[in-house]
């Protein structure tokens, strides 16, 4: 299994306090689910994820924020507060704080709207920052196609452009949403695959009005 580790960051005016703020919190989210018995955590995950047949009748809409706070276990919240850590920190440098925090909530609700979407009658709900953080990789596609991400295999480390791990990563997407379509099993692997799909698609797009033309200054 490929994991990354690490990546060039880039100088810039800003500091990625949302970033910090972001995965502090959602580990704070994260503390207070462990605190609930296994009956009142599937109730907070039915009143506060995004279930789609709701979402689809335009009932609890709210859910499209609240759920990207939420996590189904420690795996799930590492490997998405990793994920933030590496890549939406050079988004935000160079955006600006606050633009980069609307463009990261944009993207957990539209990844949210896709997955709902696409699963209309799910009563499952969607949980996770996925969505928004696929966004993230998105952007980061178009506006760091060159740099380089360390990536862990076992006990060894190399490192590969953002845009062969990106494109590997999309690709990999694409194929399992595809499949679980076919085999009419999205709902029950676990994996909101649309939402990752939706949200690095939006992201993608809204990288190219986001980078900027001046040249980047990495360390």
């Amino acid at each position: 299994m490929f994991f990354p580790i690490g990546d060039d960051n880039v100088r810039g005016r800003s500091k990625p306090i949302f970033t910090y703020l972001l995965i502090i919190f959602n580990c704070y989210i994260f503390w207070q689910q462990l605190q609930l018995s296994p009956e009142q955590m599937e109730n907070f995950f039915y009143a506060y994820g995004a279930v789609p047949a709701e979402i689809w009748r335009g009932q609890n809409l709210h859910t499209l924020v609240t759920s990207m706070f939420l996590h189904g276990g420690w795996m799930h919240l590492i490997g998405n507060m990793m994920f933030l850590w590496i890549f939406a920190d050079n988004i935000e440098i160079t955006i600006g704080s606050l633009r980069f925090l609307f463009f990261y909530l944009a993207g957990g609700v539209i990844a949210a709207l896709v997955h709902c979407f696409v699963l209309q009658g799910s009563s499952i709900p969607c949980i996770g920052a996925s969505g928004a953080i696929s966004a993230c990789l998105g952007a980061y596609l178009v506006m760091f196609p060159s740099s380089r991400i360390r990536v862990l295999f076992i006990f060894f480390s190399f490192r590969v452009s953002a845009f062969v791990f990106l494109g590997f990563y999309i690709v990999q997407q694409l194929m399992a949403g595809w499949e679980s379509l076919e085999l009419q099993a999205a709902e029950t692997s676990g994996v909101g695959y649309w939402a990752h799909i939706g949200g690095f698609g939006y992201g993608f797009i809204r990288g190219f009005f986001l980078r900027k033309k001046q040249k980047l200054e990495y360390f």
